[in-house]
């Protein structure tokens, strides 16, 4: 097989054909993408205007709201314009920093989920000692620990990917370069990279993973011991909305990153990625709005000062 200059472009196959079904799911995805970029800004709004939100946990989540929306932001438009354009190229720099950018939010965002459970372990066992226990300088140093963990994996996965030379076609079946599907089209026996790419992923997902697992086994034993059955739904109150998105977000990622490769398919691949990097952005502030009663109180709030705003009394 012939081997393609290193700097030429990549051409992205995309996921939408020019079909009225997939023009209908392209504007499906076009306004998930928009609701998602609305909310989690909306979110860090909030938080940032509303005192009552001053709080490590909502410093945690506006951190992920953030990293929601970097996401989106990077694979949206580029998808939307090689559609709409059907100029389907990108270049290798592009292409780099599209995966620098999806693994640093990927492997940040698993660490910072595994800061939130601590969070949420914290206030349910230990509420008194709150602010001891996570007082503002840790939590600011394990979100600064989330992303430079996170970039330190993006760095070394797209330097790696580039290193290699990529056949003539240089055709990635996929709407964005990511690094599992960019590495088969290289020109050179890469079961080295992939061995090692694989182990990587996993220790980035199971080492936050276990912390979670580890968290929520302390709380549940915590909550059983506890008789009343107000303690029950204030745990419950505390936690759920945070199990929802570590469920969606461990989901997606475990079905990507840690697969056999006789498991894999393209067309599974693009779904699952179009879910975590498209779908999941805009269910995160969606969850954390409709299950937390801080966060509708702040937002009726602010509904309300833009209505005073606009009408005045008289």
């Amino acid at each position: 097989m012939e081997k393609g200059n290193a700097t030429s472009d990549f051409i992205l196959l995309g996921i939408f054909k020019h079909t009225r079904p997939h023009l209908f799911l392209f504007m499906v995805v076009l306004t998930m993408a928009i609701a998602s970029l609305t909310g989690n800004a909306l979110m860090l709004l909030l938080i940032h205007l509303d005192p009552g939100l001053h709080r490590p946990m909502y410093f945690l989540l506006s951190q992920l709201s953030l990293m929601d929306m970097m996401l989106v932001s990077t694979i949206v438009p580029k998808m939307a314009a090689d559609y709409l354009t059907c100029n389907r190229s990108i270049s290798p720099t592009g292409c780099g920093l599209q995966i620098f950018v999806s693994l640093t939010l990927g492997g940040g965002e698993s660490f910072l989920l595994a800061a939130m459970s601590y969070d949420c372990y914290v206030a349910v066992c230990h509420p008194l000692r709150y602010p001891v226990l996570l007082s503002w300088r840790l939590c600011f140093q394990m979100t600064l620990g989330s992303w430079l963990l996170g970039a330190a994996d993006g760095l070394m996965q797209a330097a790696a990917t580039l290193s290699f030379s990529f056949c003539s076609a240089h055709e990635i079946d996929h709407f964005f370069c990511e690094a599992p599907t960019l590495v088969r089209l290289a020109c050179a026996d890469t079961s080295l990279f992939e061995n090692v790419m694989y182990i990587c992923c996993v220790l980035m997902l199971l080492i936050p993973f276990s912390l979670i697992v580890t968290s929520y086994s302390l709380i549940l034993s915590a909550v059983l011991q506890m008789r009343s059955q107000e303690a029950h739904k204030k745990a419950f109150a505390t936690c759920s909305s945070h199990l929802a998105v570590v469920g969606l977000f461990y989901g997606a990622a475990i079905f990507i990153y840690m697969r056999p490769k006789s498991y894999r398919s393209a067309n599974h691949d693009k779904v699952v990625s179009a879910f975590y990097t498209i779908f999941t952005p805009v269910l995160n502030p969606l969850i954390y709005s409709l299950r937390n009663n801080e966060v509708k109180e702040a937002l009726k709030k602010c509904l309300g000062k833009c209505a005073n705003f606009r009408c005045p009394q008289t």
